[in-house]
């Protein structure tokens, strides 16, 4: 945690995502999750690690004109939350709604769907 701080102290741009292993050991959504609540415990603000975990990812990938932020004509898959993760980043776990490719998805049926399923790839 103090190294990823002082990274980005030392201007390095710092990006999250989870690396399936195919052990079963990381769980793609979930291990996103848990790394944005593990940055704010490093000591980066909530806004600072949801930054860090989708603009700064879409910067590295030079994708920045396309992905990464919310904004008119942006590509976009979202999360909508239980309340404002801005404020308390715990509320990344409250999913009320998933859209991936502009359709709209139950998290609770998505979870269904895949029951006893996680960790295969």
């Amino acid at each position: 945690m103090a190294f990823e701080r002082a990274f980005v102290a030392a201007g390095g741009l710092l990006i999250a995502g989870c690396d399936p292993t195919g052990n079963g050991g990381t769980i793609p959504g979930f291990s996103d999750q848990r790394e944005v609540e593990l940055l704010v415990e490093a000591g980066f603000t909530p806004v600072e690690a949801i930054r860090i975990a989708t603009w700064n990812g879409a910067v590295f990938l030079g994708k920045s004109d396309r992905i990464g932020s919310i904004a008119p004509g942006m590509e976009a898959d979202l999360l909508v939350v239980k309340g404002d993760p801005s404020a308390k980043i715990e509320e990344i776990e409250k999913p009320v709604l998933v859209f991936k490719g502009g359709v709209g998805y139950d998290p609770a049926k998505l979870l269904e769907s895949v029951r006893g399923r996680y960790g295969q790839y």
